[in-house]
């Protein structure tokens, strides 16, 4: 089988990302003439939804494809139909295209190739090449032998080849119930690599299909299909991560045996990101036992729950581009895609002014029916992005943490007797205070303002070390925030197998809900997935699920230093 020539083969420089490793090798078979043009792809199974990690091999299989003029292939690898479902291929395509990549027509399934991978399978009996096995699978384990001790062969591996045919026609038949037979290659069972001790490559299942309903009673194992797959496409480099670097001699052993295309299989470092777990496996006992609302909850590290949490598809582009593309396992700090998103929003956020815990303050000698507006810059780098007008009036709302009665060394904010600038407005002073009968708690706040200070200005020189934001409190509107934090509270969460349950490190400060938080007037109008910056707290982004017409829900995206670093974990 040859490989068509469908691309230049040469290298776009709009879209080449930083050489690497892998860019090299690719280099180097274009020079030579191996290839013509790449053709990587993106092969996922349908059994969850896309997390980070995997954003890490689309980026590489999508970017390399691109920046040579080649093409990438979506190809799912649908061949366990007990665990795969058409809503998580329907949320892979999605997600692949938020992040900016496109297959085109070349959308493909594994189960596309079940047909051609089961005559493989045949020719492989006839060359004595695998045979149908009776043991069962605790028995095929102990039979493997371990890492120092060679495995034992079974009983039925020596079965004629007339035998073979028959029984495994038979298990296509439905004949068989599930778990009774499988066939195995036949390669080696005192292999030093366990993978090609006569390695499974069909069970028998009763299952339906989502691709191809119940047309089959068996299914191939991913060692055996994955790489037949790969060259059937005439995939040049087929990019993986490092787990599968002991699987590379079964995947050539396969193509060698059969005579077929054999594509280049390469390994990279798969993605470890602090304070998150990278198993779908996990991801969906969190989802199940209701440790997380959904898939799309905006603490997990699911693509569709970092969109839902107001990550930019161009951010986490950046964050992959910027780790790189490495052959060894490292972990990369949380902080370092925070990071990543902080500097792509502080680009592209508007400003405005959002009081999260709302404290009143009284300005006494302001006109109690006065409104005056004042003209606030949406981006301070940016006047192409305009301005707006934000009301001012006798009351408004400040958070609670800008006021301190007793005020703490270093602190700069508003106290008693004490002059701060409100962000747009007036410089006021601390006049009194009103406090909670029973929980001697400061309810109110009482300023007086000076007039000659309109926009924050001093006209007589004197320092003013504090700024506050503020919102009016006849003119704001009330809206509910959100506050995510990491989903876990260590670094590596079960990543020392003698230490806790992985569950036992959730993070029960991951969420806050705050629903009285007040806003500027123009937020009232804040179309679902819009991003703001939140003067002096943070991005935040509209909920596309749960905000409504006039009422907002914004879910802050990340805060606007790195928090965590500041206080030490």
């Amino acid at each position: 089988m040859t490989v068509p020539n469908l691309g230049t083969g040469e290298r776009n420089e709009s879209s080449t990302p930083p050489p690497n490793f892998i860019s090299t090798i690719i280099d180097e078979d274009l020079q030579s003439g191996k290839h013509k043009t790449v053709i990587t792809r993106f092969p996922p199974e349908p059994n969850g939804y896309l997390h980070i990690g995997h954003a890490k091999s689309i980026c590489i299989n999508f970017g390399l494809a691109s920046a040579y003029n080649g093409r990438c292939h979506l190809r799912f690898d649908d061949t366990n139909p007990t665990k795969e479902e058409t809503e998580y291929v329907e949320t892979i395509k999605e997600s692949v295209r938020w992040l900016g990549f496109d297959w085109g027509e070349h959308l493909y399934y594994a189960s596309d190739y079940f047909e051609q991978l089961y005559h493989w399978a045949e020719e492989l009996i006839q060359k004595g090449k695998a045979y149908v096995d009776d043991l069962t699978a605790d028995q095929i384990r102990e039979y493997r032998g371990t890492l120092t001790e060679p495995g034992k062969e079974s009983p039925y591996r020596q079965r004629s080849t007339e035998e073979n045919l028959d029984l495994f026609r038979r298990m296509r038949a439905g004949e068989f119930p599930d778990g009774s037979r499988v066939l195995r290659a036949k390669i080696d069972m005192a292999s030093p690599n366990m993978n090609l001790r006569d390695p499974v490559m069909y069970r028998i299942l009763h299952a339906t299909h989502p691709h191809t309903g119940d047309d089959w009673n068996i299914y191939p194992m991913y060692d055996y299909a994955h790489g037949q797959s790969d060259s059937i496409e005439g995939i040049t480099h087929s990019i993986c991560t490092l787990e599968f670097e002991d699987h590379r001699p079964l995947y050539e052993w396969f193509i060698e045996q059969l005579g077929i295309y054999r594509p280049q299989q390469i390994e990279f470092a798969r993605l470890n990101l602090t304070y998150s777990v990278m198993s779908k496996r996990k991801l969906l006992e969190l989802v199940k036992e209701g440790n997380v609302s959904g898939w799309d909850d905006p603490r997990m590290p699911t693509l569709v729950g970092m969109r839902r949490r107001g990550y930019t598809p161009e951010s986490i582009r950046n964050f992959c581009e910027r780790i790189g593309v490495g052959r060894n396992d490292s972990w990369i700090d949380m902080s370092i895609l925070e990071e990543s998103v902080r500097e792509d929003l502080n680009e592209r956020a508007p400003r405005v002014m959002g009081v999260l815990r709302p404290l009143r303050l009284v300005i006494d000698n302001y006109p109690e029916q006065m409104t005056e507006e004042f003209d606030a810059a949406n981006h301070p780098n940016k006047p192409e992005m305009g301005s707006r007008k934000v009301p001012f009036s006798r009351v408004v709302y400040i958070e609670k943490d800008d006021f301190m009665e007793e005020p703490a060394k270093g602190y700069f904010r508003l106290a008693p007797g004490r002059e701060v600038r409100l962000r747009y407005a007036y410089i006021v002073q601390c006049v009194g205070v009103v406090k909670d009968e029973n929980t001697g708690e400061v309810v109110e706040v009482h300023c007086t303002y000076d007039p000659e200070t309109r926009g924050g200005s001093t006209p007589d020189g004197r320092k003013i070390k504090g700024t506050i934001h503020w919102v009016s409190a006849r003119h704001s509107i009330q809206a509910e925030v959100r506050l995510y934090d990491r989903l876990f509270t260590v670094p590596n969460p079960g990543g020392d197998r003698n230490g806790p349950d992985w569950k036992s490190c959730l993070n029960p400060a991951s969420i806050e809900r705050i629903g009285s938080c007040r806003m500027e007037p123009c937020l009232a109008s804040a179309e679902p997935e819009s991003r703001y910056q939140f003067e002096r707290q943070g991005y935040f982004y509209v909920d596309p699920s749960d905000s409504s017409p006039g009422a907002p829900v914004f879910n802050r995206t990340v805060t606007l230093r790195d928090s965590w670093a500041k206080s030490g974990g």
